[in-house]
């Protein structure tokens, strides 16, 4: 809803300038310094921005609407976002050297590790056999070289290799020894390997989109200022009669483009942080208890 509003913020800023841009350009054709197809040109920037205003309205209604039925009653609205303000997604940053234990509270881990313990496992020796006691982080919060080397290069597969040196369950049986008519403590062991994998591999993406996401935005930004600067000389070129209006128009529609995409970048930077959050089994702060 934060994105929806900053884009309904968006357009009603454009749709002021270009209804300026309008009445300037009506007055210079009033008075023979505009052609027809300027003005014409310039309404169909003033009912763009419109049309955008409007779907925008729609879309953070529909935001409203899915917020109320999540919650069950109406939101108050000073809880509400206004905008897309750094203060939309609060979330800790990555200390390097995250140990990789912070896993063990994902629910999916969890929900395995209960299905190892109805089958008589011994979860100490579960974890120590198949997941990896490792650090998540490197500097500035991004991967670490362990965490990057438990998937072979430019693949997701799992190379960790699992070091079952004590009886996973009672009755001293290994792991490796496990005959068919345990077909059940296979799957529970199956499952468990697949949610840890799963853990590890879904941290790995979110830091790696991170990092990405970052680089995006800091172009993304850069190209907001340069297509700023070329909407800028573009006016001050057709208001001095050296230009077309179709340059204006150009330069306007991709000065707005970009704006928008440095939204959708932001939007991707927060669902990814919601993303990792979420990998991460409900953050990354050790808890007291």
């Amino acid at each position: 809803m934060a994105s929806d509003r900053e884009l309904q913020r968006l357009a009603q800023q454009t749709l002021a300038s270009q209804q300026q841009s309008y009445e300037l350009t009506r007055k210079r054709h009033d008075s023979g310094a505009a052609s027809g197809l300027d003005l014409a040109q310039a309404e169909t920037t003033v009912q763009s921005a419109r049309a955008d205003l409007e779907r925008y309205g729609g879309t953070v209604q529909t935001d409203i609407d899915a917020l109320t039925l999540l919650v069950g009653s109406p939101v108050d609205p000073s809880l509400l976002p206004q905008d897309f303000g750094q203060q939309v997604v609060e979330l800790a940053p990555l200390p390097a050297g995250l140990p990789s234990g912070v896993l063990l509270r994902r629910p999916d881990v969890l929900a395995a590790e209960h299905t190892l313990r109805a089958q008589n496992a011994n979860i100490g020796a579960a974890r120590a056999a198949f997941f990896p006691t490792i650090s998540l982080t490197g500097n500035y919060g991004t991967a670490s070289v362990p965490l990057s080397g438990l998937f072979k290069s430019g693949t997701n597969n799992w190379s960790f290799t699992p070091q079952a040196s004590l009886p996973i369950f009672e009755g001293g049986q290994l792991l490796a020894n496990l005959s068919a008519s345990h077909t059940d403590r296979s799957i529970a062991v199956a499952q468990y390997e697949k949610a840890i994998q799963t853990g590890f591999r879904e941290v790995s993406d979110a830091l790696a989109l991170s990092g990405s996401l970052a680089r995006q935005h800091e172009a993304q930004q850069a190209l907001v200022a340069a297509t700023q600067r070329a909407y800028d000389i573009s006016q001050q070129r057709y208001k001095a009669g050296r230009d077309s209006f179709l340059n204006v128009l150009d330069s306007q529609r991709s000065y707005y483009s970009a704006q928008q995409g440095l939204i959708a970048v932001r939007l991707a930077e927060q669902n990814n942080r919601v993303s990792l959050y979420t990998a991460l089994g409900g953050g990354w702060r050790e808890r007291s208890e």
